[in-house]
């Protein structure tokens, strides 16, 4: 299942799924075109919102590609603790001149529409986050033709993806931009993730399934790394999210470089799930007070990130983010692959004729 995985794209490497407008269309032709496998993120978007992006894309490359879905969460919030953090957040709504979101405004992300849009019209690949599918979906989608990955943090998550009969394995390090893919959201868990490294090593003596690194991935000699560590591909974020297709926010993508983010930190305060971003002022602010409450405060703070961004102040967006991120460049996606490709096969030959990666 390695090589039926592994031969859908010349490179090993996979453009990670970012949700909230990055991973458009252009930018998944552009890394598939240029022989790896680019990803368009159905989170926060419609079933046929899903389906016209998977049209135009579908004109865009011939080539393989996946599309990600985030599974439903069950209702555990606290009501309470989420109309506390609602009246926090009143300031922000007067400084942004925008009213807060509606914290009940549904919990599955369309999931059920999303997973039929794919299943009529079924694509080479399909990954999940936030959980594991039954084992019913995923078995439908394999007779559609379509390979499954589903995101694991933990090699007790792992075991529990192969279990369900997925194709492949997510392994997602702490390092990681973005919603971390626990399966469960424990508070007290957070900060508490496996660096990628020592995850792949563990997963890859847990599982027999193949396994898709991801987690603060920038260079060719890091994809080198987690090659050599048992995985069969790598999976990068950030890199992807500077390169001149991506659809973040110029803000975003030149914050990634500035010297006044110095580094990254996982937060609740944009959506109520830990989340890797760069620190700002309303991560520093609103960060220690945000309850475990997703999506309940997705949805309240959806009118603040747009105004913020809208207004161009990368003081009150969430700007996702690896711990590599000042090593992002600023490129067109397919040249961003030619030269990750170039440096893996410099880092092997390395690896090989000198015993250790360069």
């Amino acid at each position: 299942m390695s090589s039926a995985l592994t031969d859908l794209f010349p490179h090993p490497i996979v453009q990670a799924p970012m949700a909230g407008g990055v991973s458009v269309p252009r930018l998944a032709a552009a890394v598939s075109d240029a022989g790896g496998l680019g990803f368009l993120a159905a989170g926060y978007k419609t079933a046929d919102g899903v389906y016209q992006e998977i049209k135009q894309l579908r004109g865009l490359t011939g080539r393989p590609f996946g599309v990600n879905l985030f599974m439903p969460q069950p209702e555990y919030a606290d009501p309470a603790a989420v109309e506390v953090y609602a009246h926090q957040l009143a300031g922000e709504a007067t400084w942004y001149e925008t009213e807060l979101g509606d914290p009940d405004s549904g919990r599955d992300d369309g999931y059920d529409a999303k997973l039929a849009v794919l299943l009529d019209n079924p694509v080479p690949v399909v990954s999940f986050h936030f959980g594991i599918p039954t084992g019913d979906a995923l078995e439908s989608l394999r007779r559609a033709g379509t390979l499954t990955l589903v995101t694991a943090t933990t090699p007790e998550e792992a075991l529990a993806v192969q279990y369900a009969g997925a194709d492949a394995v997510i392994a997602q390090g702490v390092e990681a931009g973005g919603h971390q893919g626990t399966h469960r959201d424990i508070p007290e868990q957070d900060g508490s993730g496996l660096g990628l490294l020592s995850l792949v090593a563990q997963i890859r003596e847990t599982v027999t399934i193949p396994v898709v690194a991801a987690g603060g991935i920038m260079r060719g000699s890091q994809i080198a790394a987690v090659l050599a560590a048992g995985a069969s591909a790598a999976q990068l974020g950030t890199a992807f999210l500077a390169t001149h297709e991506s659809g973040a926010h110029d803000v975003h993508k030149q914050a990634l470089t500035n010297p006044l983010y110095v580094h990254t930190e996982l937060t609740r305060a944009f959506s109520g799930r830990p989340a890797r971003g760069l620190v700002n002022r309303f991560l520093r602010e609103h960060g220690p007070y945000a309850p475990a409450a997703y999506p309940e405060v997705h949805h309240l703070t959806s009118p603040l990130r747009k105004a913020a961004a809208k207004a161009g102040d990368a003081q009150g967006m969430a700007l996702w983010a690896g711990q590599g991120h000042r090593l992002a460049r600023d490129l067109p996606a397919g040249r961003l692959v030619e030269f990750l490709a170039a440096e893996l096969a410099d880092a092997q030959t390395a690896l090989s004729t000198k015993g250790g990666l360069r």
